[in-house]
């Protein structure tokens, strides 16, 4: 019997999910479960669905739930000559959930995905979003991005030359150094498990990308108005989630998100850092069907 193309356990959630043909282009997307409501899971940079592993199967038990990897990303295509725009990454959710047949659905995002989150809403203000948005989560995204405290592969990756040469250069021993320095829990995830998300990183030529990907971060400074005006002025209820030792997406930002959304419930999750869900999906879990059945 031949080796499967991926380890273990990446082949299994890959072999949960298919591919769409979004504009082109191959999209991953996973689609589970038969609840009365649609969960959209959006992930961050620079992984993928798979971050969502550990708590899919409790929340596909009592809810339809759809996560895609986003072009660049994952599984799905890793285009060169593609803009990465956060607006573009928004242009390719709206298409899968159409493809799917979905006309409404609760958003549930950490970190780059909160930023396309906050595009959906800012249509969905303007009346240009296709699909109902009923409930918002925002997971340690750095949406403030003046408050956020980058790592070291972060403000390699958006230089000019030292990005492209960092990301044809980095191993899966840098990236699993960089990674236990954004948890709360340091081992909450196995060497295993860090060299599984690397070469789902590199598969497609996707670590040659991440300079280009990683421009999406000047976007949350150029789009701050239209972004966050949408979070200040919305009329949805919403649950800022976040673990409070994230060294990146610092406690700051969940506070001014808190401050500035109408209505909007923050909940800590004290001991955890910047992947709340890898690092105590239970609790997570838990704190997601608390805030959905809410009312």
């Amino acid at each position: 019997m031949s080796s499967p193309p991926f380890p273990a356990a990446l082949q299994s959630w890959r072999d949960r999910g298919r591919m769409l043909t979004v504009r082109g282009m191959e999209v991953f997307c996973i689609d589970e479960g038969t609840g009365a409501d649609t969960l959209l899971l959006l992930h961050g940079f620079p992984t993928s669905s798979h971050d969502w592993s550990r708590i899919w199967d409790p929340l596909a038990a009592h809810h339809r739930v759809i996560a895609l990897d986003l072009p660049g990303f994952g599984f799905s295509t890793k285009p060169e000559d593609y803009s990465y725009s956060l607006l573009e990454q928004a242009d390719v959710v709206e298409l899968v959930l159409r493809e799917l047949g979905v006309s409404r659905a609760h958003v549930v995002a950490h970190d780059m995905g909160t930023s396309v989150t906050t595009e959906l809403l800012a249509r969905r203000e303007a009346g240009l979003l296709h699909f109902e948005i009923d409930r918002v989560v925002l997971m340690n995204g750095s949406v403030h991005a003046d408050l956020a405290h980058l790592t070291p592969s972060q403000k390699l990756l958006r230089r000019r030359w030292l990005g492209p040469l960092f990301a044809r250069l980095a191993s899966a021993t840098t990236y699993r150094l960089q990674f236990r320095r954004i948890l709360g829990r340091s081992d909450a995830l196995s060497d295993r498990d860090l060299e599984d998300q690397f070469a789902l990183i590199r598969y497609r030529d996707g670590h040659l990308r991440l300079p280009a990907i990683i421009g999406y971060y000047a976007e949350r400074t150029r789009f701050r108005q239209r972004w966050i005006g949408a979070l200040e002025r919305l009329d949805l209820p919403a649950l800022i989630l976040w673990g409070r030792l994230d060294p990146v997406a610092v406690a700051a930002i969940a506070e001014t998100l808190a401050a500035e959304t109408p209505g909007a419930r923050l909940v800590w999750m004290e001991d955890l850092g910047h992947y709340p869900q890898l690092e105590d999906p239970r609790r997570v879990v838990t704190e997601l069907e608390s805030f959905l059945g809410d009312g």
